[in-house]
């Protein structure tokens, strides 16, 4: 019988629930959750899977079209994004080291920086290119050395870091030697695989533009690896140039040229090719674009970060980002615009970069503010972007495969020289006179130097072209550079 509760009192305790009722009810209520949350977890896996192959497949199908998948260049494009992508994880991973320290604290700490920066060029010009001349039958052997290369020094570099060891120093050179090697041997593989129809400069913007999607994609990443340290940013670069090293050995075997090629000279001495006028031409017109460019990022650091804008005391980190950002956009936007031009001659583009840096110089001389500096830093790197490309587009027209490595390597020490030349300008102009600050003092001398050179390039240029017809290699007929 049940037991009787009298009216008012108080109630029992609850009656113990059958097998298989409520208790059995929370536990299938349990796995119905878990099931839910695995189905959402696998929904949500699978979307971001769709979206990062529907991406993929767009970006393979990008670099395989106007029959770049038939020649083989869409496997340097991709290269070229894999190689940028190990270089902007290097960059994150040095940021904190004394090559990028406080450029506005020490002037000579910079100046050393400038130095440091030569060094690779020293090496590339008498020793990396003619070697790689030689053995261009085997360049595609060469392109991997140079990832392989790097990826054994950034493994290198990141216990150094970790432990801030001086090796740190070496090892950083020889990523930066073995970055500009790569840069002279991918240049002059371009022609052997480029397909009929497209132009030299629409080919080495599409792979520069390449190069901007890697560094863009990777450098967040390497940002998220270096939170745990620099050196893990490091060895995750390490990770991305082993990748590169296996795709360098893809590349197809037309890349590799039939015989070795032989050293170059700009001055013409006996027994040695001597650089086509049109090339030279190109080649003064980015010194200058390469001049203005080392001036504006040294010397707006210190005068930005010293003496900022009215209004932007608090803020000089954004206020370099903005003009530094500026820079880079216009990089980007000249690179679009190099994959778009089809009917423009090379010679007027680098003519028409140079014009527009020495016109962005005079005005931020004249009315400097941030307005203006933003738009001088847009300019550069439009301009320096667009001379680059016809500049690569031009050495591989004109100069004969057998001599384009050497050439593409001493190119590459001019125009870093002239950066080097640009910013040690900039780090040696006086910002203030007695307690004034002088920011047009500056930027005058930028303006004067860049008028000059431009006219002295104009009266230099060549009467007509030259080299037409024999820059490619054996059993290829003239490419147009533009």
């Amino acid at each position: 019988m049940e037991e009787q509760r009298a009216p008012g009192s108080a109630p029992g305790p609850a009656p113990e629930p059958e097998p298989g009722q409520a208790a059995g009810r929370t536990p299938g209520r349990g796995r119905r959750a878990a099931g839910a949350t695995g189905r959402g977890i696998r929904r949500t896996g699978k979307a971001t899977g769709s979206a990062a192959s529907y991406t993929f497949r767009q970006a393979r199908r990008a670099s395989r079209a106007e029959g770049a998948g038939d020649s083989g260049l869409y496997r340097l494009i991709e290269l070229h994004a894999f190689n940028a992508a190990g270089d902007a994880a290097v960059a994150v991973s040095l940021a904190g080291t004394l090559f990028f320290a406080q450029p506005g604290e020490a002037r000579g700490q910079v100046a050393l920086f400038l130095g440091l920066t030569m060094l690779p060029f020293a090496i590339v010009a008498p020793l990396i290119g003619p070697f790689l001349d030689r053995f261009s039958h085997g360049r595609r052997w060469s392109i991997g050395a140079t990832m392989a290369l790097r990826a054994f020094l950034c493994w290198l570099m990141a216990d150094a870091v970790a432990s801030q060891s001086v090796a740190m120093f070496p090892t950083a050179l020889g990523v930066l030697v073995s970055s500009k090697a790569y840069g002279v041997a991918r240049a002059a593989t371009v022609p052997r695989l480029l397909p009929e129809g497209l132009t030299l400069v629409k080919a080495n913007s599409r792979i520069s533009l390449a190069g901007v999607v890697g560094a863009a994609i990777s450098a967040p990443l390497a940002a998220l690896a270096a939170t745990f340290g620099s050196q893990w940013s490091l060895r995750y670069a390490f990770v991305v140039f082993a990748g590169a090293t296996i795709l360098s050995i893809l590349l197809p075997a037309r890349a590799d040229a039939h015989a070795g090629e032989l050293p170059v000279s700009l001055s013409g001495k006996a027994n040695k090719f001597r650089v086509p006028p049109d090339v030279v031409f190109a080649l003064r017109c980015n010194a200058g674009l390469r001049m203005l460019s080392g001036f504006l990022t040294m010397y707006m650091a210190f005068l930005l970060r010293q003496y900022p804008l009215p209004g932007w005391e608090n803020q000089t980190t954004l206020l370099m980002g903005l003009v530094i950002g500026a820079a880079g956009l216009g990089n980007t936007i000249g690179i679009g615009l190099g994959s778009m031009l089809r009917r423009l001659p090379p010679r007027v583009t680098v003519v028409v970069a140079l014009l527009a840096d020495a016109t962005a110089a005079v005005v931020v001389a004249i009315f400097y503010g941030l307005a203006s500096a933003i738009a001088l830093g847009l300019t550069a790197g439009v301009a320096q972007a667009m001379g680059k490309l016809v500049l690569d587009a031009t050495v591989q027209r004109d100069v004969p495969e057998r001599h384009r490595t050497s050439a593409f390597a001493r190119s590459e020490t001019l125009l870093q020289l002239s950066w080097v030349i640009g910013g040690f300008i900039g780090i040696a102009l006086p910002l203030k006179i007695g307690d004034n600050v002088v920011p047009e003092l500056g930027l005058g001398v930028l303006a004067v130097l860049m008028v000059s050179w431009t006219a002295f390039v104009l009266m230099k240029r060549p009467g007509q072209r030259a080299g037409q017809g024999t820059g490619q290699g054996p059993g290829q007929g003239p490419q147009p550079a533009g």
